[in-house]
């Protein structure tokens, strides 16, 4: 019903974006658009105005732009996103990312934005939308350590560390990688289908090398539904529900 986290702002979509969402508006309910970078910003509030009801937006710095931001960028950042709270219905995504950035010290500067952006989240009370890439332990533990409490898991692999997430009363969001690895089969394995919802992390993750898009919830809920044994009804609807209670939409 609802793609909760994709990215219809990157260049992929620039020469069918409209046209990409009208299609989206025949087959879902809402989507999510997740700006990651401030160069996106001005194109998802234009989205979110554009589509009103039907496209929201999460904003935040992804971990992997860690060497790309200084700090006056990220300062005039995190001002506009205030000036523009209402427009915003999460903080995010934000977390860390040891895949793109091996070295220690831009690693170390990554926690430092993550623990800013969490407290940044509290202050406009926003749910966060994290970002977790081999740094699963790190990621939980500093989310534990700053007390956050309205926590999205985004495509979660950390399956052994599920039971936290659930202590937490955090959620997660999966998409298709859940066709292929077997750590994500086993988060939605465990984790509660109250605690799940659906996403692509569109226009990446597609089926063949294809470009993604959001209608492919559709196949995300299908393999939820196989793996949990529950009717893809139950898994879509539910799935759903949880992302309008999670992000407070209002259509």
């Amino acid at each position: 019903m609802i793609d909760s986290h994709c990215h219809l702002e990157q260049p992929d979509y620039n020469l069918d974006r409209d046209q990409v969402i009208e299609k989206c508006k025949k087959e879902l309910k809402a989507v999510i658009t997740c700006c990651a970078h401030p160069k996106y910003f001005d194109l998802t509030l234009q989205l979110v105005e554009k589509y009103k009801g039907f496209v929201f937006c999460t904003v935040g710095i992804h971990p992997e732009y860690i060497r790309r931001i200084n700090e006056s960028d990220k300062d005039n950042f995190l001002e506009l996103i205030k000036q523009n709270r209402e427009k915003i219905c999460g903080i995010g995504e934000t977390g860390l990312d040891y895949f793109e950035v091996k070295e220690a010290e831009w690693q170390a500067k990554q926690r430092e934005l993550f623990i800013e952006l969490i407290n940044f989240a509290k202050e406009l009370k926003k749910p966060l939308v994290i970002h977790a890439r081999n740094a699963y332990d790190d990621a939980i533990k500093i989310l534990e350590q700053a007390n956050a409490k309205r926590v999205l898991m985004h495509m979660f692999g950390g399956n052994h560390l599920v039971k936290r997430v659930i202590e937490n009363g955090w959620w997660v969001s999966m998409n298709t990688i859940v066709l292929r690895s077997k750590k994500h089969k086993k988060v939605v394995r465990d984790m509660p289908l109250e605690k799940l919802m659906l996403e692509t992390d569109s226009p990446w993750l597609g089926l063949e090398g294809k470009r993604n898009n959001p209608t492919s919830i559709k196949i995300v809920a299908e393999k939820i539904a196989e793996i949990k044994k529950l009717s893809f009804e139950e898994v879509w609807n539910t799935c759903g529900k949880n992302t309008i209670e999670f992000f407070n939409l209002v259509f």
